[in-house]
């Protein structure tokens, strides 16, 4: 790996690149070999052993992932993290000796860690030492395929990388001019400057994809077209359920952020209504703030959607806790107050899955595998669809059987009744379909 500002180096004993992104700007990880790496739970006011040790489960997966090898793990109990080193000195010298007894290159914390408690960790443990939030980081570099998801994970990658730049005593060797501060420019200062003209960069072209959302949105609007948003838990199976509904085509892996783009395809609903329903980049605990702020702009789908299809997996440890975490981000977002319907898949592999739609009312149950549940599915969305239009009541006279046709189309009629004016019905519409029908639209007293 190259020179890298970012995380102090390493004993030369140990090998620890995992986490050193190695790229000035795009950060994608060629791994030679297979880390080993020793992980580090700790057990705060509020939380339990149990719960720890079920995140220290995660962040194996996501170790995994990340293509390196969990191979102990250190958990501790403690009232607050130690300002210097999160875990005391006591704890770090247990950590040192774990990980010398399994020649462990890099360890793991799952707790994100100050710029200072990194670069003192890393002093005192002899190897690499990152948190969560870099292994995620890591995971998503991997993954990033298009070349807005590149660079949102490069500006995630730069806003964590920035504070964590270490000094050197290498001095800059190009000469004065203007934006620069000349000879004796020390390369922490070089450096500083070049990430931060990178990351506005980076947010200016974000800002453009977000409008260029925007404009797709609002032309959406104008048509009768509804979104609807696949939102959940990483490796839930929301692309799978994608393609099963839309035959989309969209790649599935079992692995944690198979999906990192967002993928959006119509799906027309049992009543003959067409929706846009789009994939989204999967939810985890702890995920970074960072890259919650950087995806930003493919998260607006979901701040834009008329409904979240909250997809749980049912065979998962704590499907709960997924839950809560998926709420937590969605808080964050801006999108706890769309309405959501919450579908536990993977039935096929479950246990109990009755327990939990017992849990939930108004949730169901599929398999996006297998199919099962499916058609149950559309009808679902279609219904939790008609129920956010508004009831209107409409005049229609008996020779347009145009629009009559159009409000059987693009709305749920509830009841019709021959008068001698024409024919009255009253019927759900959205607000687009309502627009249209406003000269037909008439009162409780029968009023145009």
């Amino acid at each position: 790996m190259g020179d890298d500002p970012t995380v102090s180096t390493p004993t030369e004993s140990h090998r620890g690149a995992f986490g050193d992104y190695g790229g000035e700007e795009r950060a994608f990880i060629d791994r030679s070999f297979r880390e080993k790496i020793v992980l580090v739970g700790v057990s705060l006011p509020g939380g339990s052993p149990e719960a720890t040790e079920a995140a220290l489960d995660e962040l194996t997966a996501l170790v995994d992932t990340a293509g390196a090898d969990a191979v102990a793990r250190v958990v501790q109990r403690r009232d607050a993290p130690d300002p210097a080193t999160f875990i005391g000195k006591g704890k770090v010298d247990e950590v040192r000796s774990e990980s010398d007894l399994h020649d462990a290159d890099t360890v793991v914390f799952d707790d994100e860690l100050s710029p200072a408690q990194q670069a003192n960790l890393v002093k005192l443990l002899g190897r690499t030492a990152i948190d969560r939030t870099a292994v995620i980081l890591d995971i998503f570099a991997q993954n990033a395929h298009s070349q807005e998801g590149k660079a949102q994970v490069e500006l995630a990658l730069l806003r964590y990388r920035l504070p964590r730049l270490k000094s050197t005593k290498r001095f800059s060797q190009q000469g004065g001019g203007i934006g620069t501060r000349g000879p004796g420019e020390t390369q922490l200062e070089v450096d500083r400057r070049r990430i931060e003209r990178r990351i506005h960069k980076l947010e200016s072209q974000l800002r453009t994809v977000a409008g260029h959302r925007r404009t797709q949105s609002k032309q959406r609007r104008r048509t009768s077209n509804r979104g609807v948003a696949i939102v959940g838990y990483t490796n839930a199976g929301k692309s799978t359920l994608l393609n099963r509904l839309t035959d989309a085509g969209v790649l599935t892996e079992d692995r944690l952020f198979a999906t990192l783009d967002a993928a959006t395809r119509k799906l027309a609903l049992p009543g003959g209504e067409k929706v846009f329903l789009t994939d989204t980049v999967g939810f985890v605990r702890k995920l970074p703030h960072q890259l919650v702020q950087a995806f930003k702009s493919t998260l607006d789908v979901v701040i834009d959607a008329d409904l979240l299809v909250h997809v749980v997996d049912a065979s998962a440890a704590d499907p709960e806790g997924q839950i809560h975490a998926v709420q937590a981000v969605l808080n964050e977002i801006g999108a706890s107050d769309i309405p959501q319907l919450v579908v536990f898949n993977k039935i096929d592999i479950a246990e109990e899955p009755a327990a939990l739609l017992r849990a939930y009312e108004g949730s169901m149950s599929a398999s996006a595998q297998t199919g099962e549940g499916a058609e149950e599915l559309l009808n679902a969305i279609a219904d939790r669809l008609a129920i956010t239009n508004e009831m209107t009541d409409v005049l229609v006279p008996f020779d347009r059987g145009d629009i009559i046709a159009e409000l059987h189309r693009s709305g749920q009629v509830m009841s019709e009744q021959a008068t001698d004016k024409g024919m009255r019905y009253r019927a759900r519409l959205d607000t687009f379909s309502a627009g249209r029908m406003s000269e037909f639209v008439v009162d409780d007293e029968g009023t145009q």
